[in-house]
């Protein structure tokens, strides 16, 4: 596990390092990445039974998750929502609450890449590094909790056999519960934010009226696409094969002053196509041991999967993660001696025997992924656009340092203690 703690370790460090390390970094993350990826694939090959399937197997969700979130990039940046006026507290309050339905209609990938650069703009005046972070914690990551679509976790577990409509009937009091305090956050830092700038940036403010234009309607059909993909066969890489298809056309036939309206590039989605690369081989040492030694986990509430669910969705990819509590929420839940059931049968009987265990595995992975930059998919394309739009955004540890654990962490325990 040496090789995924020393690539956390490069993604949190290097951007606070000197201004020579910094630029070394910059230029040589992918070949760090990859060798990192490397060293674990040749252990693996040579040392591990079953070695190769494992990697294969990682491979297949790594194709799939530069797939979702690739396509959704491209797809989005063909979309240009244009703003004239600047928004106060409120109306980012209101934009970021339809962040977080929309969420669970696109996903999370969808509707953050969709409204981060119009949000951006919206408040280019005072644009602080609260806006970045309060937007990932909501359209990013705990918006998109309602659904199967809402967060690759939730879909998994739908495959799995979780009812499409199941989670949303049972954890909406905690959704609205958890969203509201986070604006509520929110609206306390934009307000003081809005409180310290000069006189006549409030007076423009205020006095300014939102108008807003819509260009690259054709990319709405290529985002149905992509949502639509993602419930078809998981066989022959035909999901992927549609969603690249889907975003090959958009860039194809996207009229070239949205993109450049847009600022697009590909900037962004590469840094995360090689981070994420190092960080799904090595995670695979990481997850394996959970898989090996979860049993020796000594889980007898809901509160207990939900915060190590989420301690671990905050710096491994929060889909594995969930599949491995849900796993081990089936077989802890299992009467003694019980015979061994298909994967739907052992998932209905989790509902049936214990809802809120589920509940608690669902929310954990998905909430808990705003906790750092690397805590789900998303986070870290945010952050490259907004870096790359000249937005202030927090370091690795800064973002957990004045953000996640002074405020997310908070609310994200008192939603435990209410609900689970």
């Amino acid at each position: 596990m040496l090789p995924f703690g020393l690539l956390l370790a490069l993604i949190a460090i290097m951007p606070l390092a000197p201004a020579t390390a910094k630029t070394w970094w910059e230029h040589n993350y992918a070949k760090v990445a990859a060798a990192l990826a490397a060293s674990v694939a040749v252990y693996y090959l040579g040392r591990v039974t079953g070695g190769a399937e494992r990697l294969g197997h990682s491979a297949e969700e790594y194709v799939s998750f530069i797939a979702l979130i690739g396509s959704l990039f491209v797809v989005a940046g063909g979309i240009h929502l244009k703003v004239k006026g600047e928004a106060t507290p409120l109306v980012n309050v209101v934009f970021l609450f339809i962040g977080a339905v929309l969420a669970n209609l696109v996903g999370t990938t969808g509707a953050s890449m969709v409204l981060i650069r119009p949000f951006i703009r919206m408040n280019k005046i005072r644009l602080s590094a609260h806006h970045i972070v309060f937007f990932i914690f909501l359209v990013s990551n705990v918006g998109g909790s309602l659904t199967p679509i809402g967060d690759p976790p939730l879909f998994l577990g739908y495959l799995r056999g979780v009812p499409f409509f199941w989670l949303t009937l049972h954890v909406l009091p905690a959704w609205l519960f958890t969203v509201g305090l986070i604006l509520v956050a929110f609206y306390l830092f934009d307000r003081r934010s809005f409180r310290h700038a000069p006189t006549k940036i409030r007076e423009e403010i205020s006095g300014s009226h939102e108008t807003w234009r819509f260009d690259g309607k054709i990319n709405l059909l290529f985002l149905a696409a992509i949502i639509g993909a993602v419930f078809l066969p998981d066989v022959y890489f035909v999901r992927e094969i549609v969603m690249g298809a889907a975003a090959f056309a958009s860039y194809r036939l996207t009229a070239r002053q949205v993109h450049e309206e847009n600022h697009f590039s590909f900037g962004p989605i590469k840094e995360v196509a090689w981070l994420f690369l190092g960080i799904f081989a090595t995670m695979i040492p990481a997850l394996d041991y959970l898989e090996a030694h979860g049993q020796e986990f000594e889980f007898t509430r809901p509160a207990h999967y939900y915060f190590a669910t989420g301690a671990l969705s905050s710096v491994l990819d929060n889909a594995p993660t969930y599949v491995n509590f849900l796993k081990l929420a089936e077989v802890r839940s299992a009467a003694p001696g019980a015979a061994l059931l298909d994967e739907h049968a052992q998932v209905h009987a989790l509902i049936a025997d214990n809802p809120l265990t589920l509940i608690a595995v669902s929310l954990g992975a998905v909430f808990f992924g705003a906790m750092t930059y690397i805590g789900n998919g998303p986070n870290f394309m945010v952050k490259s656009i907004a870096h790359d739009a000249g937005a202030h955004t927090p370091t690795f540890f800064g973002y957990i340092l004045k953000y996640s654990l002074p405020v997310l962490l908070p609310i994200l325990a008192l939603t435990a203690w209410l609900f689970l």
